[in-house]
């Protein structure tokens, strides 16, 4: 919901006091339209099919009551890339220095490309640079394939007075992701607390399905309201060297293209090897899944992001083997204002969703506090750099009363094979056409 009046800033106390008594969740519902304007056409992700996700909603009216009738109305952000933005704007920040917070890294450096092609080759390098990744940045947090098949010190030293690399699985702190729970998310609170807001399955580990498992906290999502389609993308890629389609080329497998003798098996068009004006897309009478439509136009986006109090209550760091109603405060405290900050820093301001879908808000960023049931909602404002100050409130008052987290990222390597899964798709990915029917 839109702010229409003054609201005061969430402070840590308001947070805790909301997160320890019956509060059911923080809110925040705002309208975006496109940056070009009401009316600009707008982009949405593409599914199956390159279709867009297309369904009929109850939603409010300019009066403030639902409307009577179901409003057609189309995705533009996803739950999933929404926890994805949100974990990227805690990246920025971190890369920032604007906050500390717990994160895995795994570095691929050393096998960086140098740009000779044949030394990399020799070398078993990377054909692309993937640099350093992290546990902001993978699709399953801390229970990722990547972190899974990725090594960390801390086995025995060797004759270089360098400890020895273990699988991270196999490690002190992989381990503790054996026995995590909603009753003991220590570990996971000390190593990867966005598991704990985002949500996180440990399916791929040693236990399988009855791997941990925690729901998400918070949820966020985009649609626009009003919705309708555009037709299909329909142009011309104009080559400005007007080469002609009925003069033949030869393309091999290694791409190096030649011109074709009359007649020649096996020739194809200009436009094979990237040349030549081409109109798009082939086939223009009906959609196909190598076709796409020209976007929709919409009234105005909606976002609604939620934050669940009563998910985090569920929540138990015992710090040795018993629990502490101090410490569970603190350590779910902490889980809001980190939820709270990411969203603010992710979404404040706009957001660029993806090509031709840049959203602008029509007010600012506040939040309601739904707390009694048939009270009005407690409105609160929230800035990124508030936001960032109640996290670092929230964790110093967890560490005061013994609950910690780890403040250096912890260094992972790719074990080799993953290094060689890696090349080898970068190798295949060399082989195939990339074409953009936009």
């Amino acid at each position: 919901m839109n702010a229409t009046k003054a609201t005061k800033p969430l402070n840590l106390d308001s947070l805790k006091k909301a997160v320890t008594e019956n509060a059911a969740a923080f809110r925040c519902r705002r309208r975006l339209q496109p940056a070009g304007g009401e009316g600009d056409k707008v982009f949405p992700p593409t599914f199956v099919g390159a279709v867009y996700a297309v369904e009929q909603r109850r939603v409010f009216g300019n009066d403030g009551k639902v409307l009577a009738q179901p409003v057609t109305c189309v995705v533009l952000d996803t739950v999933q890339s929404q926890a994805n933005r949100m974990e990227q704007a805690l990246q920025e920040a971190l890369d920032g220095k604007r906050l500390t917070i717990p994160v895995l890294k795994v570095d691929f450096s050393q096998w960086s490309p140098t740009g000779d092609l044949d030394s990399d080759k020799t070398a078993g390098r990377l054909i692309d640079a993937v640099g350093t990744i992290t546990s902001l940045q993978v699709p399953h947090r801390l229970a990722d394939a990547i972190l899974r098949d990725s090594e960390i010190a801390e086995g025995p030293e060797g004759p270089d007075g360098k400890k020895g690399k273990i699988s991270f699985r196999k490690s002190s702190k992989g381990k503790a992701l054996n026995t995590v729970s909603q009753q003991n998310a220590t570990a996971l609170y000390q190593l990867c607390p966005t598991a704990l807001i985002f949500g996180m399955w440990d399916s791929t580990g040693p236990k399988g399905g009855l791997g941990a498992k925690f729901e998400r906290a918070m949820v966020s999502e985009v649609v626009g309201v009003g919705a309708t389609v555009g037709d299909l993308v329909r142009g011309v890629r104009r080559d400005p060297l007007e080469i002609r389609a009925a003069v033949k080329v030869l393309k091999p497998g290694d791409k190096n293209w030649s011109l074709a003798a009359a007649n020649a098996n096996s020739a194809v068009s200009p436009s094979e090897v990237n040349h030549s004006s081409v109109p798009f897309p082939k086939q223009r009478d009906e959609k196909t899944d190598k076709n796409l439509y020209a976007g929709t136009t919409i009234e105005y986006a909606e976002q609604l992001t939620t934050l669940s109090l009563i998910a985090l209550r569920r929540l138990r760091f015992p710090a040795t083997d018993k629990t502490s109603p101090e410490i569970d405060a603190a350590g779910r405290t902490v889980l809001a204002a980190l939820g709270l900050c990411a969203a603010t820093l992710a979404f404040e301001s706009g957001m660029g969703l993806r090509s031709r879908c840049l959203l602008w808000p029509e007010a600012a960023m506040s939040w309601e506090l739904l707390e009694k049931p048939g009270n009005a909602p407690k409105e609160f404002s929230l800035t990124g750099d508030e936001a960032v100050a109640l996290l670092a409130d929230a964790i110093k008052a967890a560490a005061t009363a013994g609950l910690n987290w780890e403040e250096n990222p912890i260094e992972l390597v790719p074990q080799q094979k993953l290094v060689d899964l890696v090349r080898l798709s970068q190798l295949e990915a060399t082989k195939e056409d990339g074409q953009d029917p936009k």
